[in-house]
């Protein structure tokens, strides 16, 4: 039976999805499910599979979280802080960038790929930089706050300073990527509504307020989901940046992902890393559903 060209590209096609479905489902179903398998026994990574405890880890969790000094308390704290001041900040700033660069013609492509090139930077690298411009003395920072006649910051050395220092890198980091998203859903608006609403007699606020926001309101949900989901996954940055790599000092900037590392491969409690990694998906997955559901709304012309 002959094919036809339609046929063949059909059948090339569930090829080709058939591979990465495969890829997709070995790198991510099966650790998944592995992981769950895992959150329900006492797993020790040199003794390997341990007994069944069902419910043991969740339970263990459960009652750190009510530990005043437990690091499992601070790390669910430091993770919504995290989220708190980083996403409106990182937004916000996105955007306002992303409406300066839709103003202008020349030099464009350099302002974008400027704000582009940290987001593809790796993390370590980021990390080592920041790590300079914070260092108390002989930081850039801190060598300008001294020749203004201000006083020197500690910056991550101080458990008040440490997280907020943190959140900024982070923010920092992926804000390119937040401005050309933002960027792409400006220069879908079309012009004709700018224009109505000047013949209205509209100003440039109630422009941005009626025109511009409702318009670009699903790349503000998309942004706000992969932000928060970024923000509530924070490991690297916080190894990287934080003290003796433990989310230090006195636990102020320690996360979720961070416990679950260092359980797994410093305390070797594989089941409770497991349970641990459970609940931040359940946690993930709830927020993102109220925040879709929330932030999303249906724009009326």
């Amino acid at each position: 039976m002959k094919l036809t060209l339609q046929r063949r590209q059909i059948i090339w096609a569930y090829i080709f999805l058939s591979v990465s479905l495969v890829f997709f489902v070995v790198i991510r179903w099966y650790p998944a499910i592995l992981a769950l398998g895992i959150s329900f026994r006492d797993w020790n990574v040199f003794k390997g599979e341990g007994p069944w405890v069902g419910l043991a880890n969740f339970q263990a969790i459960w009652e750190d979280l009510f530990k005043p000094r437990s690091s499992v308390r601070a790390a669910f704290l430091n993770t919504f802080k995290y989220v708190l001041l980083g996403v409106p900040l990182q937004l916000t700033l996105a955007l306002g960038v992303a409406l300066m660069l839709n103003q202008i013609r020349r030099l464009s492509g350099f302002f974008r790929a400027a704000y582009f090139v940290p987001f593809v930077t790796s993390f370590v690298a980021v990390a080592f930089v920041w790590n300079w411009l914070y260092a108390p003395q002989i930081g850039l920072i801190n060598q300008i706050l001294s020749a203004l006649d201000l006083p020197t910051q500690p910056f991550l050395r101080s458990p008040k300073q440490a997280l907020p220092s943190i959140a900024v890198v982070a923010v920092w980091r992926s804000l390119g990527f937040a401005v050309i998203i933002f960027l792409a859903g400006l220069q879908q608006i079309p012009e004709m509504y700018y224009e109505a609403a000047k013949i209205a007699g509209a100003n440039r606020w109630q422009m941005f307020r009626h025109v511009t926001l409702p318009l670009l309101n699903p790349v503000i949900v998309y942004l706000a989901v992969l932000q928060t989901i970024q923000f509530l996954r924070m490991f690297d940055l916080v190894q990287n940046m934080s003290t003796d790599n433990a989310g230090g000092p006195l636990k102020s900037t320690t996360t979720v992902v961070l416990e679950v590392y260092k359980e797994g491969f410093s305390s070797y409690n594989m089941g409770y890393a497991a349970a641990l990694t459970i609940i931040l998906f359940l946690v993930i997955m709830v927020i993102t559903l109220l925040q879709m559901r929330v932030l999303s709304r249906r724009i009326e012309y």
